[in-house]
């Protein structure tokens, strides 16, 4: 790049330095404003577009940014053909990274619009480069309308991003779905082993029997779990519904073979009526 000090805006953007006598024969012509050049590497058959930064280049040289030299194929030296162009306003761009570490930025439309800015034009095919964050990525210019080669100078351009390159949707696994169990899973742990607090038995000090309480679950009787027996017999198109039906107690006729009658009794008063 130029001799002396580095700056980092001319590798940055999408701008040429050229030398002094370049401005003295644009200014001679009849050009259009901006000023839009076409450079051309006939020995490849390739060719780019860009702006101009300055005109401050020794003569006979001009200075372009290292990757425009790439899809140039162009080395040091080498001979490029500059052209002045008009092109039109972009209103649509599309571009490619060309690694999923563009993913990483967490608004990557602000980054290229910021980017840009440093961009006189884009050209269908290129691979531009853009710095953020102290790293350089690459996007792939895929599209640009109305043409392949447009100016992006104060306007309104749409821009959208296509996958990147070697970029892998995730695979979500389908959990299956997991059948739910009838029995807790509580009910089928062995039993405690070894000391258990709060099992023994007490007495009450006054001599009267314990009452038992039979929703304590200590004092419940765990019942041994067993595994259900599948219907061997089933045939295919039959469903069978076993239900456990609770004979009907008539009550009218329990009463008739008791002989009880609740209230049937009679009453006496404790205190004696006066006379």
């Amino acid at each position: 790049m130029l001799p002396g000090s580095e700056r980092e805006d001319v590798d940055s953007g999408g701008k040429i330095i050229m030398p002094p006598s370049a401005l003295d024969t644009l200014t001679r012509l009849n050009i259009n404003y901006p000023m839009l050049f076409k450079l051309s590497n006939k020995r490849s058959n390739r060719q780019t577009h860009c702006g101009v930064l300055e005109f401050i280049a020794d003569e006979g040289k001009v200075y372009i940014p290292y990757w425009m030299m790439k899809n140039l194929l162009l080395d040091e030296g080498d001979m490029v053909q500059v052209e002045s162009v008009s092109l039109e306003v972009a209103t649509f761009s599309k571009f490619q990274p060309q690694s999923s570490d563009f993913l990483d930025i967490t608004n990557p439309k602000a980054v290229l619009e910021n980017c840009l800015r440093n961009f006189a034009c884009l050209t269908t095919g290129d691979v531009i480069a853009i710095k953020y964050n102290q790293k350089v990525y690459e996007m792939c210019v895929l599209e640009t309308k109305p043409g392949n080669a447009v100016s992006i100078i104060e306007c309104d351009m749409n821009v959208e991003f296509a996958a990147p390159v070697g970029y892998q949707e995730p695979k979500h696994e389908k959990k299956p779905a997991t059948e739910e169990m009838m029995v807790d899973p509580a009910d089928l742990m062995p039993e405690p082993s070894g000391f258990i607090a709060f099992k023994g038995s007490g007495n009450r000090l006054d001599g009267k029997k314990k009452k038992e309480n039979t929703d304590d679950p200590l004092n419940q009787v765990k019942v041994a779990y067993q595994r259900g027996i599948p219907d061997y017999d089933y045939t295919l198109g039959t469903i069978q519904f076993i239900r456990n039906i609770r004979p009907v107690i008539d009550d009218k006729a329990h009463e008739n073979q008791d002989g009880f009658k609740p209230f049937a009794g009679s009453g006496s008063v404790l205190k004696t009526k006066k006379k």
